[in-house]
Order: C-alpha cells, then structure tokens, then sequence
C-alpha cells in the first residue's frame, strides 16, 4: 500500500513538473503548410474530421495519451472551449500518441464521444516529434493562428481562463 502510494507520488509530481507555458513567440518553426499538413492523419471515432477546414481558423492541437491522467483531467476544458469557440471559427484536434494507435484510440474516442476530432499520431509523434517541435511531456498543446503559425504552447494541464484569452485574441485576428 505504501509503495503503490509513494508510486503515485512520483507520477503525479512528474506530470506536474513538466507543466508550464511557452511564451508566446517562442514556438517558432515551419512555415503554416507544415503545420497543417501534419495533421493529416487518419481519424477515430464518432466526430468527423475535415482537414481541409483548418485553413483560416483559430486551432488548438493537444497531444495526448489514454493513460495520461493529467490528459484524460483537461479534457472537459477541451470539450468547453470547442463549444464555446467552435461557432467564431476555433477548433481543437486532439492527437492520440498510444503506441497501440487505432486499437486504443477507437474505443476511448466513441466511449467519450468528444465534440472535437481524435487523430491517431504517426511514429515520428509517438516518439516525441512533431511539426510543432518537441513533444516533451503529456499533455503538450500548441495553439495556431488563422495562417497556420504556432501561436502558443502549454506543457501540462492549462487553465481554461489562459487558453481562453489567447484563443480570443487570436479570433480577433
């Protein structure tokens, strides 16, 4: 019981650890194209995924895993800024890292019938690549402008209140 408690411990404070934002401006990389065509990836699950729509929106790309319980804890801030945003032209796309791919990110993604899309991640992301840089920790999310350029980028859970005022700003646009 005590080692399953002092386990627990050290997951929690590592997940903790690795939250905090990038400054805006410093997610610097490829040109829009790149960043965009890296979410051509297949879809799961019961809401449809158009990627031909992204270009011109407001878009928060969060990488996740099932097992990630600081991932699973932000998903209903996910679910709020979608709804909350969807309409003025903002959308969030979640990408599954599971190294089981499809076989895990179906189930989860008709289970919880999330109002945004679920991508399944290449093997460049699963190991920690992607268009957007570095993925250092889960949950990793970065938040591009209507051209397609990163605009932000949290490490770690993100309050509701600091992706809303930069999701706003970047509507405004």
């Amino acid at each position: 019981m005590r080692r399953a408690a002092l386990a627990l411990g050290c997951a929690l404070a590592l997940a903790l650890a690795g939250c905090r934002t990038v400054p805006e401006g410093q997610a610097a990389g490829p040109g829009p194209s790149a960043y965009l065509g890296a979410l051509m990836l297949p879809s799961v699950g019961p809401t449809p995924y158009e990627w031909n729509r992204l270009p011109g929106r407001v878009v928060m790309v969060a990488f996740f895993a099932t097992w990630c319980f600081p991932c699973l804890a932000e998903l209903p801030t996910l679910e709020a800024l979608q709804k909350e945003y969807g309409p003025q032209g903002f959308q969030v796309v979640l990408v599954g890292l599971d190294l089981e791919g499809t076989l895990v990110l179906e189930p989860f993604a008709n289970q919880y019938a999330l109002n945004f899309p679920v991508l399944v991640s290449d093997e460049g992301m699963q190991q920690g690549r992607s268009a957007f840089g570095l993925i250092p920790a889960l949950p990793s999310t970065f938040l591009l402008d209507k051209e397609g350029q990163v605009a932000g980028a949290w490490q770690g859970v993100a309050g509701h209140g600091d992706i809303s005022r930069a999701v706003e700003k970047l509507l405004r646009r």
